[in-house]
């Protein structure tokens, strides 16, 4: 794939958002930072955070919501860096005033259940947001976690969707009429009924989890964050096959489009039409654009 590369030496960036105004907001969870990066490739850090900074979304009044996992280790190697572990301190939501650099800390748990490992999350035009916790691996033992749902002012959090494994990226439909969770280690793309925010239509047993499992991918292809086009379909990011994974909102077709990083972990669509394709090279530290056949999906207090 034909791609520009526009900055370099980020460490570990994720959570691109495309912003109006051409530069892209992200976070760098090794740098602990959500980043602004100019059209010409330079970088403003808009607030020095803690933990695990992942997935970002653009809310209301000009505050970046973050899903923090809590942290996670890597290792450099060759000038690369490598995921190795993760934090056991459990992760939180937290958002940042773009303008001010103002961080205030939303939610910790759910339910008396402490939030694990958050990491991608969408709006949708109720107001409210979709999130995934990620969940860790300790020695033997890994999380066993789900999809929320909760209010932009930090007044009410849910786990809607349970069980599920290492949940990470997540996005709606058109028409918000579902909703799409990829699943890392499974390497599998779900797809929810919603039937009132913050609420789904359960499929019945056998479902493991009350949605449709609309696609799993062979090999090395495991799936990180996505986004959604205006075609509807669910274009998702795969890692050691590194590159985007692009999906028919029936699964029926799938198409790779590689990029040279193992990590390709996200990405986001703005420019002219919303026909411009931004992606974070994680490990590499690099956000690369390219040119996308049609425009991305409007985005709720963003795009719209």
């Amino acid at each position: 794939m034909q791609f520009l590369e526009i900055t370099t030496g980020l460490e570990f960036p994720e959570g691109p958002i495309a912003m109006p105004d051409g530069s892209v907001i992200l976070v760098e969870i090794a740098g602990c930072r959500l980043t602004r990066v100019h059209p010409n490739g330079s970088k403003t850090t808009i607030a020095q955070l803690e933990g695990g900074p992942n997935g970002a979304a653009m809310g209301p009044d000009d505050w970046c919501y973050i899903c923090n996992s809590g942290g996670w280790f890597y290792e450099i190697v060759e000038g690369r860096h490598r995921v190795v572990g993760q934090s056991s301190d459990n992760g939180w939501i937290e958002r940042v005033h773009i303008h001010t650099g103002a961080i205030e800390r939303l939610y910790e748990t759910a339910n008396g259940q402490p939030l694990r490992s958050p990491n991608d999350i969408v709006f949708d035009k109720n107001g409210g947001f979709w999130f995934t916790d990620h969940g860790k691996r300790e020695g033997r033992l890994r999380d066993v976690t789900g999809v929320y749902y909760a209010a932009a002012d930090g007044s009410f959090i849910e786990e809607v969707i349970f069980p599920m494994n290492t949940p990470n990226g997540i996005g709606l439909s058109p028409d918000e009429k579902t909703l799409y969770v990829a699943e890392t280690l499974t390497r599998s793309l779900w797809a929810f009924d919603i039937a009132a925010p913050g609420k789904i239509n359960p499929l019945p047993w056998p479902s493991q989890n009350g949605g449709k499992r609309l696609a799993g991918l062979p090999d090395d292809n495991m799936l990180d964050s996505l986004a959604v086009d205006s075609a509807g379909n669910i274009c998702v990011g795969s890692l050691i096959n590194g590159g985007i994974w692009v999906i028919s909102p029936d699964g029926q077709q799938r198409t790779h489009h590689p990029l040279p990083d193992i990590y390709t972990t996200n990405i986001c669509f703005g420019g002219l039409d919303l026909k411009t394709a931004f992606a974070t090279l994680s490990a590499s530290g690099r956000l690369v654009a390219f040119e996308w056949p049609q425009g991305g999906l409007q985005l709720n207090y963003l795009n719209s």
